[in-house]
């Protein structure tokens, strides 16, 4: 009976060296696991003196399929190839203040897989975010500001709402 217990303590306490040592090299401690961060881009926004012009030229021009907001491009996820994803295309009016406080003519969106906890890693680190996270049916979202006051927009998706969304507005995505 003592052997038996004293090969499960070897076992255990083996197990458990080797456990450490593992998040010792890899820095990766029990409860330490790090949010990720950016998995692609959502969106590009930028400013322009007339959008629907700017829109009706790239569907003429370049063939993008164009809606009143801009345009949708559908992809396949790399983890999951049945998965679709979607990036967002919109011309802004130049005078629009959704921009701000950045005074730059573009924005660009980032997909995100977990906001609310990237949010928290990036106030730790003092990162500027402008808002708080606003929750709709197909995502959720956030602004902060880059370190040249580029304004950022954090996105994480429910893609199968967004091309809900899209499909009920009647819109037709780029592929």
């Amino acid at each position: 009976m003592k052997k038996v217990t004293l090969i499960i303590i070897a076992l255990a306490t083996s197990f458990c060296f080797g456990f450490a040592f593992k998040s010792i090299i890899t820095g990766n401690a029990l409860g330490d696991t790090k949010t990720k961060r950016v998995t692609s881009i959502g969106g590009i926004f930028f400013k322009c003196k007339d959008p629907k012009k700017v829109r009706e030229w790239y569907k003429t021009h370049l063939g993008i399929n164009t809606n009143q907001y801009g345009a949708v491009f559908e992809w396949r996820q790399a983890t999951d190839s049945t998965k679709k994803g979607f990036s967002q295309w919109s011309a802004f009016g130049e005078k629009t203040k959704y921009f701000e406080p950045s005074t730059k003519e573009f924005m660009i969106n980032y997909r995100v897989e977990n906001l609310v906890g990237l949010v928290e890693e990036l106030k730790k680190e003092g990162v500027t975010i402008t808002d708080t996270v606003e929750t709709y049916n197909y995502g959720k979202f956030v602004h902060l500001m880059d370190i040249e006051d580029n304004k950022i927009e954090l996105w994480e998706p429910n893609d199968i709402e967004y091309d809900k969304l899209g499909k009920q507005m009647g819109s037709q995505t780029t592929k």
